[in-house]
């Protein structure tokens, strides 16, 4: 933040450059290796959303989608799909050594959404560094929320033309400081009442009636205040540097039917279904088993996620 700050005071290009360093170091802390698939796939859908711009021409969306969904499909599900298979070709195929890059997920599908508006009209970004802060942005790199770049680089042009705001600090960190309770305190604290029940689950042990349900409903509120606390933060953060992040978590819990928990749950992810597939595929325009074909297509497509 402080980086931040200081560079803004010299111009705004050096903001970006900061910004843009401090959160790749922060990705590669994790794995620096993997570092490079993110700048892989940074530089892979900036190159197709130029050719996408200019040739305005649907081989070339094709192209990129297809390649962004199998690249997550082959470090998620590389080993499910020979595990499958082991039973029809009746021979012993041996596991493929993936670790699971961070915000794979995430990435890959803000990317998607990127060349699918270019297709569309929006304009393809033109300054690579931009574009790379865009998707590796620290604050909702790991956890969220997907955005879109309509959203982002508006707020972004604003910001590095002005002073920091102690609003934003101040609304900032109490944001942060909020998920961080709720992540920290709250959510791991209900993990040691959860774990303990699952692994004696997994290992074949008996289970009595009153320590299943005290596991059960621990692990409810633990993944609730998981990816609640890992929301705040990221809005926190990313409102200490002037950028307001999309609300992607709305109290779930009290969602009064499945359709209403869905849209309350993980709010950007349901959005990107809705609005880059659902309803291009005709969303419930058709007959019912037109409409049935494509939420089988969407819920395919979301466990991929």
């Amino acid at each position: 933040m402080l980086g931040f700050v200081l560079t803004k005071n010299q111009s705004q290009r050096a903001s970006v450059y900061w910004l843009l360093g401090a959160s790749l170091f922060f990705y590669a802390w994790w794995n620096p290796i993997y570092m490079w698939l993110l700048l892989g796939s940074i530089s892979f859908n900036f190159i197709f959303g130029g050719l996408i711009y200019k040739n305005k021409n649907s081989v070339f969306l094709f192209v990129g989608v297809t390649l962004n969904i199998f690249l997550l499909v082959y470090f998620k599900y590389s080993n499910f799909f020979l595990e499958a298979i082991t039973p029809i070709t009746e021979t012993t195929i041996p596991r493929v050594d993936i670790v699971l890059p961070l915000a794979i997920s995430f990435f890959t599908f803000q990317q998607i959404a990127y060349l699918v508006d270019v297709y569309r009209g929006a304009r393809a970004v033109d300054n690579y560094f931009d574009y790379a802060l865009f998707v590796a942005f620290f604050p909702q790199l790991i956890a969220g929320p997907i955005v879109r770049h309509d959203e982002f680089f508006p707020q972004l042009a604003k910001s590095l033309k002005r002073s920091p705001r102690l609003l934003d600090i101040a609304v900032g960190v109490t944001i942060f400081t909020i998920g961080l309770f709720k992540k920290t305190i709250l959510g791991d604290g209900l993990a040691n009442y959860a774990d303990p029940v699952f692994d004696a689950a997994a290992t074949g042990a008996s289970v009595n009636f009153l320590d299943s349900w005290v596991g059960v409903l621990a692990f409810t509120f633990q993944i609730y205040f998981d990816f609640s606390g890992y929301s705040d933060m990221a809005i926190g953060l990313a409102r200490l540097f002037g950028i307001r992040l999309p609300i992607n978590f709305y109290s779930p819990y009290k969602s009064l039917n499945i359709s209403e928990f869905w849209r309350r749950w993980h709010i950007s992810l349901s959005r990107f279904l809705l609005d880059y597939l659902y309803i291009p595929l005709g969303g419930n325009r058709g007959n019912a088993l037109q409409t049935v074909g494509n939420l089988m297509i969407v819920m395919v497509l979301g466990g991929l996620w």
